[in-house]
């Protein structure tokens, strides 16, 4: 029940480009993560910026968890 609720707030709170950073770097679509470096190329944007969309992303959804609960 927990991943149906992550993947809920992850859609409503989410932009889409940190949501597809998410599942591509911790593998929540197929279960293979790729590295920042990977995403990046993947992405055509640097690997500075999947950091800090990344962290941004992980910042949100831990702020709209603990609001939940």
């Amino acid at each position: 029940m927990q991943v149906v609720r992550l993947y809920n707030r992850m859609k409503a709170v989410l932009k889409n480009r940190e949501k597809i950073v998410l599942e591509l770097r911790y593998g929540l679509l197929n279960g293979a993560s790729k590295t920042q470096r990977e995403v990046a190329s993947m992405l055509g944007i640097s690997r500075s910026y999947v950091s800090r969309i990344e962290k941004k992303a992980i910042k949100k959804l831990n702020k709209e968890l603990k609001v939940e609960n």
